[in-house]
């Protein structure tokens, strides 16, 4: 193909950096976008040259597209990526790619089989601080590590909701989860414990929790926790720090940190990680190369397996075994 064509199903604020990414790759024109808001489709599709679809079936039905970006909250997934998979249309899956596992796992099970290239939304593996903190980490035995995701409140009604966000862990938290997981192996288990601290002064209604602590094990045997929060208006962080006996990594937004015996290096990447992942997923899909995708579809359900137990963990006040990452 001389160009890969590219459709939206969502056309909310990550979809349009998305689509700004990605009029910066040569081999990569947008064509198509659908959102159930028709006057923001319509918006969108006249800002980046493409065409407003009606319905999803539409899109996909048309002719128009080669790939399809799922930009749409985590409540609204049903039957999107059968649909683009039983049609050959490649996909990247924004995250969190669901709230139902079972689910997720039978539509990962059907893009497998389709062969089509799949993509997830895990952007931060593709900056070059993570890659020279993944290359250092390779041979060394990670024993601690501590994450953090501390922030404020999403301004939109449905992330309040646990049923329709899943709270912060599935939706914020899982970049620090898929981290621990591509630089040190995957998980065990979890504990989790969440609180409603202040978010009930704002938001009566609201089902999330405001402070949530998860300690857990990974399958090498290290120890860790995630500590959230989005009641700070004052402080941010996102980090995730490995410890082992002689060593010491931090990435802390687009910083990486490495300290043994022989160095204490920090490097600041300068890196756009959404164009570098959207680059990814243009070429892989355009020679067929999957492997040019460094989070695929099955690595979000890994991730989302995690998050989904930490929720369970928090209900049950037990620990949550991780079974099949």
């Amino acid at each position: 193909m001389e160009k890969v064509r590219i459709g939206f199903i969502g056309v909310g604020g990550m979809a349009e950096y998305h689509m700004k990414t990605l009029q910066q790759i040569d081999d990569a024109v947008i064509t198509a976008v659908c959102d159930m808001n028709a006057d923001r489709a319509r918006e969108i599709a006249e800002t980046f040259g493409a065409k407003p679809y009606g319905t999803l079936e539409e899109m996909l039905d048309a002719g128009v597209i080669d790939a399809l970006y799922i930009c749409t909250p985590p409540f609204a997934r049903e039957g999107i990526e059968e649909a683009a998979a039983a049609r050959g249309i490649h996909l990247l899956s924004e995250k969190p790619t669901g709230l139902q596992m079972e689910e997720v796992r039978r539509k990962e099970q059907i893009i497998r089989e389709s062969g089509i290239i799949h993509s997830s939304g895990y952007c931060l593996r593709y900056l070059d601080t993570v890659q020279k903190a993944k290359q250092y980490l390779a041979d060394k035995q990670v024993d601690m590590v501590l994450a953090y995701r501390i922030g404020g409140m999403p301004e939109v009604g449905w992330w309040r909701l646990m049923n329709l966000s899943g709270g912060q862990l599935v939706e914020q938290s899982t970049h620090q989860v898929d981290l621990i997981r591509y630089l040190a192996g995957e998980f065990d288990y979890v504990q989790a414990n969440y609180e409603q601290r202040h978010i009930h002064r704002n938001y009566p209604e609201a089902t999330v929790y405001d402070v949530g602590i998860v300690s857990f094990g990974l399958r090498s045997g290290a120890l860790g926790t995630i500590s959230n929060t989005v009641l700070s208006r004052k402080i941010g962080r996102g980090d995730v720090e490995f410890f082992g006996h002689d060593f010491y990594v931090s990435i802390s937004g687009m910083t990486v940190r490495i300290v043994d015996d022989t160095q204490d290096v920090t490097l600041t990447s300068e890196m756009d990680f959404y164009l570098e992942q959207n680059r990814a997923f243009v070429a892989a899909v355009k020679t067929g190369r999957q492997e040019l995708v460094l989070g695929d579809y099955s690595e979000a359900a890994a991730t989302l397996e995690v998050t989904l137990a930490a929720n369970d963990s928090a209900v049950a006040k037990q620990t949550i075994k991780i079974t099949s990452a």
